[in-house]
């Protein structure tokens, strides 16, 4: 099945931020788009090894699922001032399917000087797999969040702009090109 967005929340936290985040934005975009909503909670992915990892039926599932996506919203913890071991194992475990793809990203971090962490993954995106990065992400700290909402009206506003800004952006690439 194809889906115009895939959102997809990488953090392996029960009480995660980013999470928070990606239901946000997909909330925003199911209003009038076709989407759908990943969780790598509910996806137990082994350690990219180069090797038998890709024959995991999870790892195939979801190299199904980027690969049939015209637009990819991944939402991630920032650790380190890097985003999340699961993001990067993701798309080293799904590589080629993301060739091609629109990409935007959703960042919750502990403090406000890690804004640019989204840069080492979005490089890699557009030099390996042509990926188009949406150059409006969202960035967050703890105090945007409380009581698993969030709180931050200006926050809120970002997300809602990235959701516009990946429909604008889906109606000039083309369709998916799966191959």
């Amino acid at each position: 099945m194809t889906y115009d967005y895939l959102v997809i929340s990488t953090s392996l936290n029960p009480e995660s931020n980013s999470r928070i985040m990606a239901r946000e934005v997909f909330d925003e975009l199911a209003k009038k788009d076709k989407v759908k909503f990943i969780d790598l909670q509910d996806y137990p992915l082994p350690i990219c090894d180069g090797g038998a990892c890709y024959s995991d039926a999870n790892v195939q599932e979801l190299s199904n699922l980027i690969a049939n996506a015209r637009c990819i919203l991944m939402a991630a913890p920032v650790y380190n001032f890097y985003l999340s071991a699961a993001g990067k194992n993701l798309i080293e475990l799904t590589g080629r399917a993301w060739t091609d793809k629109l990409v935007g990203f959703l960042c919750a971090a502990g403090g406000k000087s890690s804004y640019m962490s989204v840069m080492n993954v979005a490089n890699s995106l557009m030099l390996d797999f042509r990926c188009v990065i949406i150059p409006r992400f969202v960035y967050a700290d703890g105090s945007s969040f409380q009581a698993n909402q969030i709180t931050d009206t200006d926050m809120q506003r970002r997300i809602v702009e990235l959701a516009d800004t990946a429909r604008r952006m889906i109606a000039v690439t083309g369709p998916v090109a799966v191959t």
